[in-house]
């Protein structure tokens, strides 16, 4: 796989790298670490090594053992430079957590440690991902460095809200989730050859909310869990994707470009701009089939009865598939409850005209809108598949599949 360079700097949040580097091992990449001697206070340089099999680097005047080499590969006859070797071999360097002092030397050119000595001697991409204090963060002299990095081409990856080190104290300076920084750094990484290089995808996810008044709203219980899926496996793949969260609260995989919306006719018009552009139309969120058909300005009180005419939404995945071009697949979704499910997504399939529709049954307590899980019914024109109960992930790539099945069959039938 690809060779990473993870420096680690000084603060609380350096216990979350050891889980990085786990992760990142897993997956089959070759790990190397640089700490600063401060980052040394909260973790010890021996953690990682068991976790990566291959010595620390602290000092950039220290001798490398393994002579520039990563996990996995030769030890080079020579003794080389060691801070110009690793990060002349790298394929992608990440600094997490990247204090507000490593920060300020990163942006000034310091080479002080190996960690910056490296940094400023590594072509390959680099990221930092900066935590911190809230205040701290926000300090201008912070915010001054870290535009400095993004104008040098350094991808700065945003740190999250919430509790922090201190107690009693919530802000903005919490180091993402491992999962989420080892994401970012292989989107980073060159594409190399994947299979849906030059596709183009347009996901769709969550639920849209129709106002009643400036409160209240028509709705209902779409996370987007499955379309944050779909598009975290399509840019896997290589697409370009682009998702349109309907009041989604998840986190956009690494590398997709995200539009938000919050009502059907918002989803409607971002869709219908986006649409001509698509090769392949994975329409996971779930529009409301109604809304108000005059909703009051402002809140409406607690009086009595309220009479509420509701007037339908626009048929969006209807409306794009009656345009469609040659060479575009379009995904639909239908969540049924109880009997008789397949025979009415088959004829969604047929009403809409949809080359596809994933048919999930929201009646099993298992796979419910909030649960990690979901089992679906794969619709196309020649029967169904089914896709037993396992991670959204795991039924993502299922779909993936089937799209590739169905795309194949169509340019074999039209050579």
């Amino acid at each position: 796989m690809a060779r990473l360079l993870l420096g680690v700097s000084g603060g609380i949040a350096a216990y979350k790298a050891l889980e990085l580097a786990r992760l990142a091992t897993l997956a089959g990449h070759g790990v190397r670490v640089l700490m600063t001697e401060t980052a040394t206070r909260f973790v010890g340089a021996a953690s990682f090594e068991g976790i990566v099999g291959a010595p620390v680097l602290i000092n950039e005047f220290e001798r490398d053992p393994m002579r520039g080499a990563f996990p996995g590969e030769g030890v080079a006859a020579h003794d080389p430079i060691g801070h110009l070797e690793l990060a002349g071999r790298c394929d992608a360097y990440l600094v997490a957590p990247a204090s507000a002092n490593t920060i300020a030397k990163l942006a000034s050119g310091n080479a002080d440690s190996m960690l910056t000595t490296s940094f400023l001697a590594c072509t390959a991409p680099r990221l930092v991902a900066p935590a911190m204090n809230d205040r701290m963060y926000a300090d201008a002299a912070t915010q001054a460095n870290l535009e400095t990095l993004r104008q040098r081409g350094v991808e700065v990856i945003e740190p999250g809200e919430g509790k922090l080190a201190s107690r009693g104290e919530f802000g903005r300076g919490r180091l993402p989730d491992p999962e989420q920084l080892l994401a970012r750094v292989e989107a980073s990484l060159p594409a190399g050859d994947r299979p849906w290089d030059g596709l183009r995808v347009l996901v769709t996810a969550g639920g849209t909310r129709e106002p009643i008044d400036p409160v209240r709203f028509i709705g209902n219980r779409s996370s987007g869990r499955m379309g944050i899926a779909l598009a975290t496996a399509a840019a896997k793949r290589g697409a370009e994707v682009t998702l349109i969260a309907a009041n989604v609260s998840l986190s956009a995989p690494a590398g997709v470009r995200r539009l938000d919306v919050e009502t059907a006719a918002q989803l409607a018009d971002i869709a219908d701009q986006e649409f001509a552009r698509t090769h392949v139309l994975l329409m996971a969120a779930a529009p409301a089939d109604f809304r108000a058909a005059a909703p009051a300005e402002g809140k409406l009180q607690r009086k009595g009865s309220l009479d509420l005419s509701l007037e339908p939404t626009e048929d969006i995945l209807a409306a794009l598939a009656s345009r469609r071009a040659e060479g575009q697949t379009i995904v639909g979704f239908a969540a049924e409850h109880g009997g008789e499910a397949v025979e009415r997504a088959r004829g969604k399939l047929q009403r809409k005209g949809a080359d596809l529709i994933v048919l999930n049954d929201v009646s099993n307590p298992e796979i419910g809108f909030e649960s990690d899980r979901n089992a679906v019914t794969l619709i196309d024109a020649e029967g169904e598949t089914e896709v037993s109960i396992a991670s959204k992930d795991e039924v993502a790539e299922a779909i993936l599949d089937e799209v590739d099945r169905l795309r194949a069959k169509a340019s074999r039938s039209a050579a």
